[in-house]
C-alpha cells in the first residue's frame, strides 16, 4: 500500500461525513482494521478491498493508489458505461469457459473478486491512455 493511501482513505471518509465503523460495514470488515489502514500499519490491502474502499469513498481505485487524482481522468459517464459492459463480457465469457481455476483448485470468490477489480483498473487506465493518444491536438488543454 503507498504512504499516502491511509490518509486519502481518512479524508474522504471523513469528508463524506462516515464513521470507522460505516466504512467498515460497507467494505465488510472491522473500523480497526479501517484505522489500521488509515494509521498504516495494515500496509497491504487486497484489490478487491482497494475496490471497494473506493467506491464507497466515491473516488477510483486508481487515486487511492495514487495513480491518478480524482476528476483528472478525463473519463466520462459514456467511458465509464463503456469500461461495465466490457467488463461484464469478459466475466461472462470467463465464467463460460467452465470452472475457473488457480493453481489447479477452484478459484475462491475472493480471488475471483481480486481479478475482476484488476481487469477493471486495467481497462480504466487503457480507456484513458487511448484518449490521450487518439484525441485531436485542437481539442487537448
Amino acid at each position: 500500500m503507498l504512504e499516502n493511501m491511509g490518509a486519502k482513505i481518512r479524508a474522504h471518509r471523513l469528508g463524506l461525513k462516515m464513521t470507522l465503523a460505516e466504512l467498515g460495514n460497507k467494505v465488510s470488515v472491522g473500523a480497526s482494521t479501517v484505522r489500521k489502514w488509515e494509521t498504516g500499519d495494515i500496509k497491504d490491502m487486497k484489490s478487491d478491498k482497494i475496490q471497494k474502499v473506493a467506491e464507497a469513498l466515491e473516488v477510483t481505485p486508481s487515486y487511492l493508489m495514487g495513480w491518478r487524482e480524482p476528476d483528472e481522468k478525463g473519463l466520462t459517464p459514456k467511458d465509464h458505461n463503456d469500461i461495465a459492459k466490457t467488463l461484464n463480457t469478459l466475466v461472462a465469457k470467463l465464467e463460460q469457459s467452465g470452472d475457473l481455476m488457480f493453481d489447479g483448485d477452484p478459484m475462491s470468490p475472493e480471488a475471483k473478486d481480486s481479478i475482476i477489480s484488476a481487469m477493471r483498473v486495467g481497462l480504466e487506465m487503457a480507456k484513458v491512455k487511448n484518449k490521450e493518444r487518439f484525441t485531436p491536438k485542437k481539442y487537448k488543454e
